[in-house]
Order: C-alpha cells, then sequence, then structure tokens
C-alpha cells in the first residue's frame, strides 16, 4: 500500500511516472490513470545524484506527470533496509525538486515479476529490466486506487 508524503493530487486524468530506485541505476516507467497501465520508458545511468535529477528532468519536460511512484524496497520480512532509506530520500529529492506529489510503494518481488514477463515475451532477462521493474511497481500503485500520495 503506497504511503504518503506531503501533497495533494486532483481528480480527473493524471500521467505518473514510476521509478524502480538502484544505486548505481534507477528504471523509468509511464502510466496514466485512464488505462490504469504502465510501460517502461528506460533506464537513467547516472549515480551522481546532480546528473542523475538533470536526466529526470528531461524526463518530466517531455511526459510532464503529474505525480511520482517510488519502489519501496524491503526485505521479504517487511523491514528496511539501507536501500529503503536511500529511495525515501529520492522520493523526499523528487517531491522537493519537481514539486509534486510521491507515493511510495512496497516494491518486494517487482523486478522478479518483471524478469517473469520478459521470460514470457520471449526476451533477455538481465541489468535491462529495471525499467520493467518501475513499470511493476507503477501498476501495483494504479491497481490500489490511487491510494494517497506522499
Amino acid at each position: 500500500m503506497p504511503e504518503p508524503l506531503p501533497g495533494s493530487v486532483g481528480s480527473g486524468a493524471r500521467t505518473l511516472l514510476g521509478f524502480d530506485f538502484g544505486r548505481r541505476r534507477v528504471g523509468v516507467a509511464i502510466g496514466n490513470t485512464i488505462t490504469g497501465t504502465a510501460r517502461p520508458l528506460g533506464i537513467v545511468h547516472e549515480a551522481a545524484t546532480d546528473r542523475r535529477f538533470a536526466a529526470i528532468a528531461d524526463l518530466v519536460d517531455t511526459w510532464r506527470p503529474d505525480e511520482f511512484v517510488v519502489g519501496r524496497p524491503l526485505h521479504p520480512d517487511g523491514a528496511p533496509h539501507e536501500v529503503t532509506r536511500a529511495a525515501e530520500r529520492f522520493a523526499r529529492q523528487l517531491h522537493g525538486r519537481f514539486g509534486r506529489p510521491v507515493a511510495l510503494v512496497d516494491e518486494r518481488y517487482s523486478t522478479v515479476e518483471a524478469q517473469s514477463r520478459a521470460r514470457e515475451a520471449g526476451r533477455f532477462v538481465g541489468n535491462g529490466d529495471d525499467a520493467d521493474a518501475a513499470a511493476v511497481i507503477l501498476e501495483q500503485y494504479l491497481a490500489s486506487a490511487h491510494s494517497p500520495e506522499l
């Protein structure tokens, strides 16, 4: 279930960017509330914060999302770990830099689901599934009846 951060979203059709956060790369997906679907956009291969957010700013300029969705990594038992805190910080930075609401979504097993979908589609399964995992995360959020945002 998404966890709220400060901000609000109006009703109606909205475009969303979803992120599968990683320290070295971030998978990105696009989705909307009309269809309730998401698709992979690509991967931001920037580890340096300034370059990472410059690349994300280009995506924001292109797609003009109304809100963001960030995967919140957790241990299988639901406990947070070091990357959880980094993903939460990334979510706060998105909100601060772009002034849009951000929702955190439990991303446990999103990569496994993305790899399964890739196999079913006959695609190579490897390091390139970050964008597919971002799409899974975004679809989970869309399926949750657009729960409260960050």
